[in-house]
């Protein structure tokens, strides 16, 4: 048992990676690359809205947290496990573990409340366009913006205090990275506060972004269907169809490792590989699906990109 005083110098072992010696360098370059290859992309979205003031409203603007999020989202991940590659060291302290967890979990959550946001404002858009200026101004923008971030990191904040009170009693983590459920298997004494709570943050930001969503697709799908201008309707149900996608692909991203941490028919390989592939998948789809299809974004990028061509 570890008491409460010494968990600042203590040090945890994340679950080996088991890479033979002749993939090591393979695997750190794959990893590199993908990593560089995923803040090119979501840098490059950042900033073509920040320099383009054609770009700042609020579809766009609300946009800009996703490329933000993804970014922090795979640094978190990629900075401690190319590290782990390189150097076969699998040690993180318990402080380092905490602060890891939760940017997986913030990241996690501002997933859903930025793409629950993007829902509302497309509602608005498509629904009552004639209202969309008045309803989507810049105070409300700003309140609709920091009020998610606010609301995100008051409720992981809330979750990983609890842990302050608890006593540690192995060091050995059954997962490749730290976050909630597997910084629970640490603690000695009953989890059930934490398991409850933890239940709870699931289901609130599963509930509330699958109603929001719900809700606004299918009146957009009627407002699309009662609308005679098919162009309307096309470009409609394009940027919802698009925005559809990515929420369904990150429900079964977030949504199948935290349930198999409580389900023991789960072998422990396929927890441990969802749970790396919500920090590769997304970061990476995003950018790509939401920023570059998206037809005023993909032009300032490539006018950008001509005009340094011919500058050469």
């Amino acid at each position: 048992m570890y008491p409460n005083g010494s968990v600042l110098s203590l040090v945890l072992t994340l679950h080996s990676l088991e890479l033979p010696e002749t993939s090591i360098y393979p695997a750190f370059i794959f990893g590199l690359t993908t990593y560089l290859f995923i803040l090119l992309c979501n840098v490059t979205i950042v900033v073509t809205i920040c320099l383009n003031r054609n770009l700042h409203k609020p579809m766009y603007l609300l946009l800009l947290n996703m490329p933000i999020n993804d970014a922090m989202g795979a640094t978190n991940l990629f900075s401690q496990l190319l590290y782990s590659i390189w150097s076969q060291d699998r040690s993180i302290s318990y402080p380092a573990c905490l602060l890891q967890g939760f940017i997986v979990h913030l990241y996690g959550g501002a997933s859903y409340v930025i793409l629950t946001a993007m829902a509302f404002d497309r509602y608005i858009a498509i629904c009552s366009p004639l209202r969309y200026g008045a309803i989507m101004n810049t105070n409300n923008l700003v309140k609709i913006i920091s009020g998610m971030w606010l609301f995100n990191f008051t409720v992981i904040i809330v979750l990983f205090s609890l842990f302050l009170s608890y006593k540690i009693c192995q060091t050995h983590m059954t997962d490749l990275i730290c976050y909630n459920p597997s910084i629970m298997k640490l603690m000695c004494e009953d989890t059930k506060v934490n398991n409850i709570y933890g239940l709870f943050t699931l289901v609130l930001y599963h509930i509330l972004a699958f109603s929001v969503v719900a809700f606004t697709y299918i009146h957009i799908l009627i407002a699309c269907v009662s609308n005679k201008k098919s162009d309307t309707k096309n470009k409609a149900l394009q940027t919802c169809g698009t925005h559809l996608v990515v929420f369904l692909f990150l429900e079964f991203n977030t949504l199948f490792p935290l349930v198999a941490h409580r389900s023991e028919s789960v072998p422990a390989y396929i927890r441990r590989m969802f749970s790396i592939t919500v920090f590769v998948f997304p970061p990476l789809v995003n950018p790509l699906v939401y920023g570059f299809k998206t037809k005023e974004i993909r032009q300032k990028i490539l006018t950008c990109f001509n005009r340094k061509i011919h500058s050469v």
